[in-house]
């Protein structure tokens, strides 16, 4: 399965425009790179450029997390699943639908085209966000949605603009797997592994620390590509599925060694 066409095709069903990856370095001051999605959208969520003629998008974005807010560069090599450079797929709503949409976007596209089974998937949403998780209860048992604080369930995109209390669906690797002290719901094990994050964009944060209300209530997601396509290749560490497999083994070959594995317990 190609999951990046099948994401895109997936939304753009839905009415979704497709839109390309905009450049690693962003037009904005406020950032080193463009660590998200919604970046290149930044000025249609502020109010600041008018609305596209169609309120919806999609997109494949190559994110760049190696400086600023959201910095990975330390968690490479930590975990199984962080990488400073990452394909970061994505639906986009400019003050079209909301909540109630995305979500059920979101559980049609994990459970029937990715069918990943239902056992395995957990919830997360801000602990103030009550219409999302009755939302959720719709969908997911309610032992499998967890309520969490701004750290875990609150995104902003820098110091400032655009934000909004978010809920996470996570996979379930199983405890056969991760079973460290910190493999819980929330934790920073790789046990459950956080695959897409909907956030809902309700205020543009300023410089003193104020939440505004944006014009419009709107909708920012972001898939991990890489994480997806691990799991749908039975694979618990991002670096041995296909994306990244070919590469090493090629680098493997340049150096003399079978497998990169090899060469780590050479060095070690």
């Amino acid at each position: 399965m190609d999951i990046r066409k099948e994401y895109i095709e997936f939304f753009k069903s839905k009415g979704h425009s497709e839109v390309g990856s905009s450049p690693l370095v962003p037009d904005d001051s406020s950032l080193l790179f463009t660590n998200a999605g919604m970046v290149q959208f930044k000025s249609i969520f502020t109010g600041e450029i008018p609305t596209p003629e169609n309120p919806t998008a999609t997109s494949s974005q190559t994110c760049l997390r190696a400086g600023g807010k959201h910095n990975d560069l330390e968690n490479v090599g930590h975990t199984a699943r962080h990488h400073t450079l990452f394909e970061m797929l994505g639906n986009f709503s400019f003050g079209d639908y909301f909540k109630e949409e995305a979500i059920a976007y979101a559980w049609e596209f994990v459970t029937k085209n990715l069918d990943f089974p239902v056992e395995k998937l957990w919830v997360t949403v801000h602990n103030s966000d009550d219409e999302a998780y009755n939302i959720w209860k719709k969908y997911v048992a309610e032992d499998r949605i967890k309520r969490l604080g701004d750290k875990d369930n609150f995104w902003q995109m820098g110091d400032t603009g655009p934000c909004g209390p978010s809920s996470e669906i996570f996979y379930d690797q199983g405890s056969e797997e991760f079973s460290g002290e910190e493999d819980y719901l929330g934790g920073d094990g790789d046990r459950f592994l956080e695959i897409w994050n909907l956030v809902f964009m309700q205020y543009d944060k300023d410089s003193d620390g104020n939440l505004n209300p944006l014009p419009k209530p709107s909708i920012d997601t972001g898939m991990g590509l890489e994480r997806v396509v691990a799991i749908k290749e039975g694979k618990t560490n991002n670096f041995d599925s296909s994306l990244f497999m070919p590469i090493i083994e090629k680098v493997a070959e340049l150096i003399g060694k079978i497998t990169i594995r090899k060469v780590v317990q050479v060095t070690e």
